[in-house]
């Protein structure tokens, strides 16, 4: 028997089971009790695992908790969910939101990605660690992206204000792609060093992905836009970005950034059928891609979980958990207090102040940072790789466990402050 299937049902038992019991019990947001309960379930086998001398049970064991992380995102997931992200855009929103959009969406993610990696620089020369400018760059083009579905997911559920909520949200769909570009542009220089050019590596990543993206997109929309068959529509779309991500791997170009172009094109095509009266395939196709984002983002904040405990068992772990949170907090709140004066008008009457607070301590990680920092392994030794990938590990906790706990005070507060002036 293959170990897919066996794997699978582990996966799902702790993805219905963990969620019931949220559903039922601690009632808390669903993406942050799935990684919470996760990482105690993986806690408790590494404790079990050191009191059971039977070699089966303990391969079992170590099978559940070392399951294959950066294959399941990059092999398999990451394109359908940056897909299923970026196809629910709402372009007539976007239109009358662009600048501020755009700002948070590419300013504050180049700003939150450059101070980051000078104070994570800046604390490694303190620490002797034996890290370059150019890796800290992009260690902070990998956790400056803040992640759409746990951003959107808990955040909703305080009751934000329509355009803050959708501002939020389509600051992080799109400053994926952006994260992306910058990561090759950062990668680039790191690989440049072993004799690689940087400007040809993020060119031929960068713009072959998106005219991949836009190619095979186009082709699929024709038959999308042509048939009258709801499920034909669904598996066309499926088959765009599948294709234009495989491409991507290989032709070396960023399938990442051709998976949001896939769903972009495909939200602008979504608006132009629904002018058209088909309102009702057009939300056949939402129901689906929203489904399979759920499905998909249960599954990897269980696998973040359990992957989490050897995580911890790193050396120096403790000091690079503190030092990589303390440098997301300087980079994302100094970014967006940076980029906040060129919005224009801030949404729903926010001061400056109290937006920097919203938006930095909203700002959560996920999915696609840890995919990132996997895929940084082949250009780097081992040590520093543990190094990105711990710290990577750290910020995408904190923020999704302990900042989305905490959020509903912090806006709490900010709200109170709003409504008395």
């Amino acid at each position: 028997m293959t170990t897919f299937l066996p794997f699978f049902v582990v996966i799902m038992l702790l993805v219905v089971g963990l969620g019931y019991f949220n559903e039922k019990v601690t009632k808390i947001t669903e993406e942050i009790a799935l990684m919470l309960y996760a990482i105690i379930i993986g806690a408790v086998l590494l404790i079990v695992s050191y009191f059971i001398t039977n070699e089966d049970i303990q391969l079992v064991l170590r099978g559940i908790q070392l399951f294959d992380l950066e294959d399941y995102l990059m092999d398999c997931v990451l394109c359908f969910m940056l897909f299923a992200g970026s196809c629910h855009m709402k372009i007539r929103d976007f239109k009358r939101m662009a600048r501020q959009i755009s700002v948070l969406s590419f300013l504050c993610t180049l700003l939150g990605a450059l101070i980051y990696g000078f104070a994570f620089y800046g604390f490694a020369l303190l620490l002797k660690l034996n890290v370059t400018l150019p890796v800290c760059l992009m260690f902070g083009s990998i956790v400056a992206p803040t992640d759409p579905i746990a951003a959107t997911s808990i955040l909703n559920k305080f009751g934000l204000p329509k355009d803050i909520s959708f501002l939020i949200e389509s600051e992080s769909l799109l400053n994926d792609g952006v994260g992306v570009a910058l990561f090759v542009c950062f990668s680039g220089i790191v690989k440049a060093t072993k004799g690689e050019n940087a400007i040809a590596i993020m060119f031929r990543e960068v713009l072959g992905a998106a005219v991949i993206g836009f190619l095979v997109s186009f082709i699929c929309i024709v038959v999308f836009a042509r048939t009258l068959d709801y499920n034909r529509q669904i598996f066309a779309s499926l088959l765009a970005v599948a294709t234009a991500y495989l491409l991507c791997q290989k032709f070396d170009c960023s399938g990442a950034i051709a998976s949001v172009v896939c769903g972009v094109m495909f939200s602008t095509i979504k608006r132009y059928e629904k002018g058209k009266g088909r309102f009702e395939a057009m939300q056949h196709f939402d129901t689906f891609w929203s489904i399979l984002d759920n499905l998909l983002n249960s599954v990897l904040y269980v696998m973040l979980g359990l992957s989490f405990v050897p995580i911890l068992q790193m050396p120096r772990v403790a000091g690079l958990v503190v030092i990589s949170i303390l440098c997301n907090w300087i980079g994302r709140g100094a970014s967006v207090a940076l980029s906040t004066p060129f919005m224009g008008t801030i949404p729903n009457g926010y001061d400056w102040k109290n937006f920097t607070k919203l938006l930095t301590w909203g700002g959560l990680r996920g999915g696609l940072c840890i995919a990132l920092a996997m895929s940084a392994q082949p250009m780097l030794d081992a040590d520093t790789y543990r190094l990105i990938l711990g710290g990577t590990y750290a910020i995408v906790f904190f923020t999704t466990v302990v900042q989305g706990l905490t959020m509903s005070k912090v806006y709490g507060s900010i709200s109170k402050r709003v409504s008395s002036r």
